[in-house]
């Protein structure tokens, strides 16, 4: 195994499943301990997740805000990196089983994360892509670019209209930053790229079935959000609900009344559900999870009667102090993960740990340009002021410094040039998917194909 010559050979067996905030964050902390330390992930890198959108939007690159987990391990001689994908557990033979393998644990600490949800439509998920990797960047970008091409050459003035529409399904922190980029895209970056089309012209659409935007926030800040998405041009619809689907259209219904909307691009940050390693966790350890898939954990983050066994990040059940569960946002992971971190070192010694406390200092999601909020509790802030702090909390917050640096000069950038330089279609056959005028997924779809338009 990679390592194997430079771990100790003594020590307990910590794996951590899941090099995400959580996983990582313990990882980092058990550095200084005779504990022989293993994570395994499906990727080769820590992806920092609340950049995402600007990866899909065209800001950054991926290799910004995604760094090699090897490379930030690669000075803690008790640990090792292991890319391979956790299919099950062997709580009896203390063993987690890969597709590949075994790997055999004494504690165990899983981090797997969290995927889209569509609320049990799950076929929705080839018309409305969401955003959790980097392939998901990927695809949000292709798609709303090839909308803007396919505007181009296309001659009908109603499908131009629905191919220059573009919905937001959800008004959290992910759908309020990715219809403001979006509407930034479409009156500033490339306001002088086309020469038949204005795209300016563009509707974005943001659908939030609750009666405002950023719910979890103070009502004062999701009315000022609200506000600076107008003014970019965003059509904020709240209490409205999603019903049906397709590559073409989209059905949406506030009250009693149901509209279709012509729209080739829909792009999903409605909600999550944990990975399906849960599922795993709580049939093999007999816990029942929650709506939501999250696992029930104790106050150190736990099972209960399985002192080794722990589940931290978006996949557990965490209750704060107010007796709510805890959101799945990347600084409960990374405290939790410390945390664990800390009472596996205290065991080691001999010593206890008190319960997990989670320190709150607050939300922050920005509108677009110059324009963020921030419920720092005491403190609420929104405008230029809230979008210096968001840039810095998240700057500081990137894993690495290079990392850090390009981000920095690249948002420089475009706050100067109003551009985005990272605006690529990548996949195959592109001139031809122009032509035809149809999505990549649609043209694999076993679902009927539309009429092509050349």
């Amino acid at each position: 195994m990679d390592g194997a010559n430079n771990m100790k050979p003594d020590g307990r067996k910590i794996v951590i499943i899941g090099g995400g905030f959580g996983g990582l964050s313990a990882a980092r902390n058990l550095k200084d301990t005779d504990a022989r330390v293993t994570l395994i992930d499906r990727k080769n890198y820590h992806l920092f997740q609340p950049l995402l959108y600007q990866v899909a939007t065209g800001s950054l690159s991926a290799g910004d805000i995604a760094s090699p987990l090897r490379a930030v391990l690669n000075k803690q001689k008790n640990t090792e990196v292991l890319l391979g994908e956790v299919i099950d557990i062997d709580p009896d033979r203390r063993k987690v089983i890969l597709k590949d393998g075994e790997i055999d644990y004494d504690d165990l600490i899983i981090a797997a994360g969290s995927s889209h949800h569509y609320f049990g439509n799950d076929d929705w998920e080839s018309f409305a892509p969401g955003l959790k990797t980097v392939e998901d960047a990927a695809e949000m970008r292709k798609r709303v670019l090839f909308a803007f091409e396919a505007a181009e050459r296309e001659k009908d003035p109603e499908r131009i209209k629905a191919l220059l529409t573009f919905i937001v399904v959800g008004g959290g922190p992910t759908g309020v930053e990715l219809a403001g980029a979006l509407a930034e895209i479409a009156r500033e970056t490339m306001k002088n790229d086309f020469r038949n089309i204005n795209p300016g012209d563009a509707r974005i659409i943001l659908v939030e079935g609750l009666d405002r935007i950023l719910s979890s926030y103070p009502e004062n800040l999701s009315r000022k959000a609200q506000d600076s998405l107008e003014k970019l041009g965003v059509i904020v619809e709240t209490g409205c609900i999603v019903t049906k689907m397709d590559f073409r259209k989209v059905t949406v219904k506030k009250g009693e009344r149901e509209e279709d909307i012509l729209c080739e691009t829909i792009l999903w940050a409605a909600g999550v559900t944990t990975s399906p390693l849960s599922k795993v966790v709580a049939e093999k350890f007999h816990v029942e999870r929650d709506r939501s898939g999250r696992i029930p954990v104790n106050a150190n983050l736990h099972l209960e009667n399985k002192e080794n066994i722990f589940v931290i990040g978006d996949m557990a059940l965490t209750l704060g102090r107010n007796g709510n569960p805890l959101p799945g946002l990347a600084p409960v992971a990374r405290q939790q993960g410390a945390y664990v971190a800390r009472l596996l070192k205290n065991r080691m010694k001999g010593k206890t740990t008190g319960p997990f406390r989670y320190r709150d200092f607050g939300n922050m999601a920005t509108i677009g340009r110059s324009q963020a909020v921030a419920d720092l509790h005491k403190i609420k802030l929104s405008g230029w002021i809230g979008w210096v702090i968001w840039l810095f909390v998240h700057l500081m917050y990137i894993v690495g410094y290079e990392n850090r640096l390009l981000v920095l000069i690249q948002w420089a950038w475009n706050y100067v040039t109003k551009g985005r330089s990272n605006r690529l279609i990548l996949g195959r056959d592109i001139a031809e998917k122009i032509k035809k005028g149809i999505p990549e997924a649609e043209e694999h779809s076993d679902k009927p194909k539309h009429q092509k338009i050349f």
